[in-house]
């Protein structure tokens, strides 16, 4: 079993940055694809940046170049530096594995981006 915690959300302003992390407990945290997830009000999950067990990355058109994925399997954490945030990027931040297990969902951080 795998347990996720989010944090590092919060109210910025356009053009503001965030670092998100979610900390992993009850697994083999390095041997995971893990990934960023987001639900903007109204729309479905989506994911956004990839890293995977090999340090392969991939983000999603609408956040390449803005964010970026990193992880210190040492503290069994990845993040999610999101610089140039935009209205539009307004969702609750999840990690997951990649593909997302259902049973892993956590509580999710808020980001809110608005003047």
């Amino acid at each position: 079993q795998v347990h996720l915690v989010e944090s590092g959300g919060g109210l910025v302003q356009p053009g503001g940055s965030l670092r998100l992390s979610c900390v992993a407990s009850g697994s083999i945290f390095s041997a995971y694809s893990m990934g960023w997830y987001r639900r903007a009000p109204g729309k479905q999950r989506e994911l956004v940046a990839v890293l995977t067990s090999g340090n392969s990355i991939n983000y999603a058109e609408s956040v390449k170049g803005r964010f970026t994925i990193s992880r210190d399997n040492a503290k069994n954490t990845v993040y999610l530096q999101m610089n140039s945030l935009k209205p539009e990027d307004t969702a609750v931040y999840y990690c997951n594995k990649v593909p997302a297990n259902g049973d892993y969902w956590g509580q999710g951080t808020q980001v809110t981006v608005s003047s």
